[in-house]
């Protein structure tokens, strides 16, 4: 079932009390568990679903957040990032991966 919000807090809190607890920092080339400081490359997880968020007046307030998991790393995590004018330069691996969603 396709879940919606429409906040970007409620969409993190709710992942976080589905099991998402992991907090994740996107890199170039791969996404940090900042928790074990493990390295996730785009090969290591899975993104199990994704919501965007879109600012009504302000475009820097557009921003993305992933449900991501990891068997590999035993990593299960939320990861926010900005997309649009503010979004973060990637390599072309990751951002494949992103586009992705699966």
């Amino acid at each position: 079932m396709a879940r919606s919000y429409d906040t970007l807090s409620q969409a993190v809190n709710d992942l976080q009390a589905r099991g998402y607890t992991d907090e994740l920092t996107l890199h170039d080339e791969c996404v940090i568990c900042n928790g074990n400081n493990t390295a996730l490359h785009p090969d290591d997880f899975i993104i199990d679903e994704f919501h965007r968020f879109e600012g009504e007046s302000n475009p820097s307030d557009e921003s993305i957040v992933y449900a991501i998991r990891s068997v590999k790393h035993e990593v299960t995590g939320v990861l926010v990032n900005a997309f649009g004018p503010d979004a973060t330069s990637l390599n072309q691996t990751m951002v494949d991966k992103l586009a992705t969603h699966r």
